[in-house]
């Protein structure tokens, strides 16, 4: 609490949603409200890259291989990896996720006053990224929304995209760790904008 004894706006959100739902479009629109966007999945690329932080430990935790000609991880390997095994997964998390956890906490502060909005998929799984944020935005869809939207963008095949979903959170257990929902299924661009317009009033401006 401050000094007038009100408790002051919570300045750190959490926003998430399964593959497909949208999340990346809400943070989009977010962005332009002035939120600073901590994406880990784009902190997790940049530390996989040609030069990233993260290659030498990938290299040492699953071969040398796993760096593509390019020099930045194989991504397409990786996965393949990873869902086979779920010790390999584990392996592959116990790497990563400090390194973005800490590259996302140096980003939100570098945001100084400025509302932060981290944008991580696996908010459902994650206590610990739970309690960074003051409230979370859960982007939802239907499944079958889902499917669709990624083998259009994607060209994957729909058995390809339901095995993401199935290692991903249920979207019964995203939406019990939301203080907000928006349900993105069926809805134009416009109508999103708005509700993202006026749920970040209302957490921005709203009662402390």
């Amino acid at each position: 609490m401050d000094r007038l004894g009100l408790t002051p706006r919570p300045r750190r959100f959490g926003l998430t949603g399964g593959i497909g739902s949208g999340k990346s479009t809400v943070a989009t629109l977010l962005a332009g409200l002035g939120a600073v966007i901590v994406d880990t999945d784009a902190i997790a690329r940049e530390l996989t890259a040609p030069g990233g932080a993260a290659l030498p430990a990938l290299a040492a935790a699953f071969g040398p291989e796993i760096v593509g000609s390019d020099g930045a991880m194989d991504r397409e390997r990786m996965r393949a990896i990873a869902f086979a095994d779920p010790g390999a997964k584990r392996r592959l998390e116990a790497v990563l996720h400090p390194m973005i956890g800490a590259e996302a906490l140096a980003r939100a502060a570098a945001a100084g006053e400025a509302p932060v909005v981290f944008d991580v998929p696996l908010l459902a799984e994650s206590a610990h990224w739970r309690a960074r944020c003051d409230r979370i935005l859960v982007v939802d869809c239907r499944e079958e929304t889902q499917v669709e939207r990624v083998k259009r963008r994607s060209g994957w095949s729909e058995e390809a995209v339901r095995r993401v979903i199935a290692q991903q959170a249920a979207r019964a257990a995203r939406r019990r760790i939301a203080d907000a929902v928006i349900f993105n299924d069926g809805m134009a661009l416009g109508e999103l904008a708005a509700e993202v317009r006026a749920l970040w009033a209302l957490w921005n401006n709203g009662p402390h």
